[in-house]
């Protein structure tokens, strides 16, 4: 009887915690939503099932997928940008050739204004050089390329470490999912060996030490099976959030074609 009572309230004693991270949680979420907190709990105190994603999915062409990323994308205009740079900064070294004219009117008097004899009109080629400038625009033309070879360099760092988060999402989503296998076996052999223990019990085969060890095995398994079906969701969510999202699965495209034929 003891044993059972201590097992009991070391089980409540866990209670008030996790109330803590769930107000905390539901607090969180109404902030990043720009409502008051509290405002969510109507709505999120149902309670529901954790939604357990498929083992495959579908992420598309890795170059396309990796270009959604905002900040390869913001990387690959910097360095285009710069690059652009560079070329303005080139064509300092030569002549420029512009064509200049205009057209008017010149009269002593009003009347006059509009006689073709007091038209006038001027056209001719303009040049500019800034030769003697050609020490500052070199130093320009390598400062710009300098800057050049630091956007290239944080462009494909962009990359390398949008490789990376993919890598480690896809690793952890698919070993988690293998977690939550073996979990959902172990709790239902947990589940059955309970069972058994219980009638065993009851029929004076074993003692009840073994049934309450049989159960506290069981409620193990159980939270531990709850909190890896958090982490596959979580990790999906970062698998989505590494590649940028917005794809349109293949599975979702071969059912939608199937349907309109």
């Amino acid at each position: 009887m003891e044993q059972a009572k201590y097992n009991l309230e070391n089980t409540r004693s866990q209670i008030p915690t996790l109330r803590i991270s769930l107000e905390e949680a539901m607090n969180r979420l109404a902030v990043l939503l720009g409502i008051h907190p509290g405002a969510l709990h109507a709505d999120l105190c149902v309670k529901k099932s954790i939604p357990v994603p498929s083992l495959k999915i579908a992420v598309g062409v890795p170059a396309d997928v990796l270009r959604r990323r905002p900040d390869i994308r913001r990387a690959e205009r910097e360095l285009a940008a710069q690059t652009a740079r560079v070329g303005i900064a080139t064509a300092e070294l030569y002549p420029k050739f512009s064509l200049l004219g205009s057209i008017g009117l010149e009269a002593l008097s009003l009347g006059d204004l509009f006689s073709a004899d007091n038209r006038t009109d001027r056209f001719g080629p303009s040049v500019s050089w800034n030769i003697f400038d050609a020490g500052a625009i070199r130093k320009n033309i390598e400062v710009q390329n300098a800057l050049q070879e630091q956007a290239l360099i944080k462009y494909e760092a962009a990359v390398l470490t949008a490789v990376e988060d993919v890598e480690n999402a896809l690793v952890a989503y698919a070993q988690d999912q293998y977690r939550r296998q073996s979990l959902t076996q172990a709790a239902q052999a947990a589940e059955r060996a309970v069972d058994l223990a219980l009638k065993q019990y009851s029929s004076g085969i074993i003692d009840f030490q073994d049934t309450l060890e049989a159960q506290r095995s069981l409620l193990s398994f159980q939270d531990q099976l709850a909190q890896s079906d958090g982490a596959v969701t979580s990790n999906l969510i970062s698998l989505y959030k590494a590649l940028g999202g917005g794809w349109t699965s293949l599975i979702s495209e071969t059912a939608e074609s199937m349907g309109k034929n």
